[in-house]
């Protein structure tokens, strides 16, 4: 199966129509129908029904059609990005992070980097849940990512960035908004969000609070789940100060307790590139003295 083949399954798709379909891809309707007749040969299942009441997509169609978008999605950014390299750069050095608020001064450290190696572009990449894996498989030379999660894998190089300390999340209106420092006591009879995808020394931190002080509990899926609750005066939350984004929607107070969680960027032991050794140590001595 080729790409073409793919925008005509996703014509088909948006317009639930052969003939339409045809039309917009300026293509014969016969065309278009032996085109797709060969995809389901050579994949082995039929991605559309066709009956008088029209176009309807198969249960394994409709997860088919979603891949395929996924699949066009991706290239057309790996296409514009090639684009993006070739125009002006001999190379291309890729950091991924799960949100942008984990280096917040990746901007000014990209800016001074590609003034001093004008023919070297810096990515950076977003990726909360497969950051890790897709670093593995080469597809980033540089990874923001906590020690615990690194800490084992082999063929790596760790590179200590700065401990992130522990913040209580409120609204700004909230009343512990105002206090310089959070302790335990502070939040009882409150409800606090817990558990998703909490880092070891946080959980231990959550675990601490719920054992020893009278406070309402329950999990959260996930650090903006947390936030909507924060924001609906649900729930408050204790995060890791690598996803303070510094917007004026929350406020953000340091909480009593000695845990940390120390961060890191990895690099692959295999490249040697001195650029890459630059830009780390350029991250490194930022963040440094970074909010966190």
């Amino acid at each position: 199966m080729n790409t073409k083949q793919m925008e005509y399954i996703l014509a088909i798709m948006e317009t639930r129509n052969f003939n339409r379909a045809a039309e917009a891809l300026y293509i014969s309707q016969p065309t278009l129908t032996y085109q797709i007749k060969l995809v389901e040969k050579e994949i082995g299942f039929r991605i559309f029904d066709r009956s008088f009441r029209g176009i309807t997509l198969t249960p394994a169609g409709e997860q088919f059609v979603t891949t395929v978008r996924n699949v066009l999605t991706d290239l057309k950014i790996a296409v514009e990005q090639g684009q993006n390299v070739s125009r002006k750069y001999t190379q291309d050095i890729r950091i991924v992070e799960p949100i942008r608020s984990a280096l917040p001064l990746l901007p000014r450290v990209i800016e001074a980097f590609e003034a001093a190696h004008p023919h070297t572009s810096v990515t950076p990449g977003f990726d909360w849940h497969n950051g890790l894996t897709r670093f593995l498989k080469g597809e980033y030379d540089i990874i923001f990512d906590l020690y615990e999660n690194v800490r084992q894998i082999p063929d790596i190089n760790v590179h200590p960035l700065f401990s992130s300390k522990i913040y209580l999340v409120t609204r700004t209106d909230d009343s512990l908004a105002g206090k310089d420092l959070i302790h335990e006591n502070d939040l009882a009879g409150r409800t606090l969000m817990v558990g998703g995808p909490s880092p070891e020394p946080l959980r231990a931190v959550q675990k601490r609070v719920v054992t020893h002080v009278e406070c309402s509990h329950f999990n959260s899926e996930s650090h903006d789940m947390s936030l909507t609750y924060v924001a609906s005066k649900r729930a408050i939350v204790l995060a890791p100060g690598f996803l303070h984004e510094h917007t004026d929607d929350f406020c953000w107070t340091p909480f009593d307790c000695t845990e940390t969680i120390p961060c890191v960027l990895c690099t692959h032991k295999e490249d040697k590139r001195e650029e890459v050794k630059e830009l780390v140590e350029s991250l490194v001595e930022m963040h440094k003295r970074s909010f966190h």
